[in-house]
């Protein structure tokens, strides 16, 4: 394989080095002895050699030998769609990736998922969306409308939902139970000092797997003590610009009437303390609170702008019927 390639052992531990760099892997190292080694059945190649000569050849373990093929890596992975060379390894890499989801049955649209999966590739990595991905934090206070804008946001495009609630509730509950409060607490010091710390961890990291994967991502939560804070948003901000996302700010602005109507509408156990302290708990929340950092508000007062998003699923809604 080497040879069929044009080089000599100390431009092959070039190569591999290079590659397994570019690749993420364990940098091996890659001299001349090692190789000639590997190549005379000497030495078994690691994990990590193994990768980055799958990698460097453009073929499979099987098809260089360090193993057998499965019943799944025997078929063909020749594709006759694509005009340029380039795109064409490309498909066929992935493809032959895809290779390993195997059915179990021929019910259902199960056998398709490959194909899906494939077409989103495309999509995404030859001539889909020409801008870098983007992370949308849509914070406000309690009932502005959040959930409901970021959902409006991720079905006009696609990108996948973290809301807080959802999220951790579940857990959150069980924990206060554990810490001998009330499940539904969210205004106590053990909440604030020991839970929802903890809360925001299991979101920003949810959040930052989908950084690290390129994903555009909307998220959602309360984010009053995250987005005033200089520090989180700049140590937020310069994490995703390592993987090339975006972070965008987004401040949910709401009226205190407003708020108290959604709230109650909601009928959720957690915002009991809120609907029955509601002039405690507004007196003590800045309404004129906003992040620390350039920002788009969404003007909601009234639910205006909830309002439009109504509108405009409804609209699409019927369009696709």
């Amino acid at each position: 394989m080497r040879e069929a390639h044009g080089l000599t052992l100390e431009a092959a531990g070039e190569r591999l080095r290079e590659t397994a760099r570019r690749a993420g892997l364990s940098a091996p190292a890659a001299n001349f002895q090692t190789l000639w080694q590997h190549e005379q059945g000497e030495v078994f190649p690691g994990p990590h050699y193994r990768r980055a000569y799958c990698l460097l050849y453009r073929a499979t373990e099987p098809e260089l030998g360090f193993r057998k093929a499965l019943p799944a890596e025997q078929v063909s992975h020749q594709s006759s769609d694509c005009k340029e060379q380039l795109e064409s390894e490309h498909v066929q890499a992935v493809t032959r990736a895809l290779k390993h989801l195997v059915p179990t049955s021929a019910k259902g649209g199960i056998q398709g998922a490959q194909q899906r999966i494939l077409d989103a590739w495309r999509r995404r990595h030859t001539g889909g969306d020409p801008n870098q991905p983007s992370l949308l934090l849509i914070g406000g206070f309690a009932g502005s409308g959040k959930s409901e804008f970021a959902k409006f946001i991720s079905q006009l495009t696609g990108w996948p939902l973290l809301d807080k609630d959802p999220l951790t509730r579940p857990l959150v509950e069980r924990l206060l139970t554990e810490l001998g409060c009330d499940p539904n607490d969210r205004q106590s010091e053990t909440y604030r000092t020991e839970v929802r710390p903890l809360e925001y961890q299991c979101l920003m990291e949810s959040i930052l797997a989908n950084v690290e994967c390129g994903i555009s991502t909307v998220a959602t939560a309360p984010f009053i003590s995250e987005m005033t804070d200089p520090v989180w948003m700049r140590r937020l901000t310069n994490r995703c610009a390592a993987h090339q996302v975006e972070v965008t700010p987004i401040w949910l602005e709401c009226d205190a009437d407003s708020m108290r109507e959604y709230i109650a509408f909601r009928s959720a156990a957690r915002d009991a303390w809120k609907l029955s302290n509601w002039t405690d708990y507004v007196d003590g929340i800045d309404l004129d609170l906003r992040p620390v950092v350039p920002h788009l508000v969404v003007d909601n007062r009234y639910g205006s702008a909830i309002a439009v998003a109504d509108q405009a699923r409804y609209a699409l809604g019927v369009a696709r019927a």
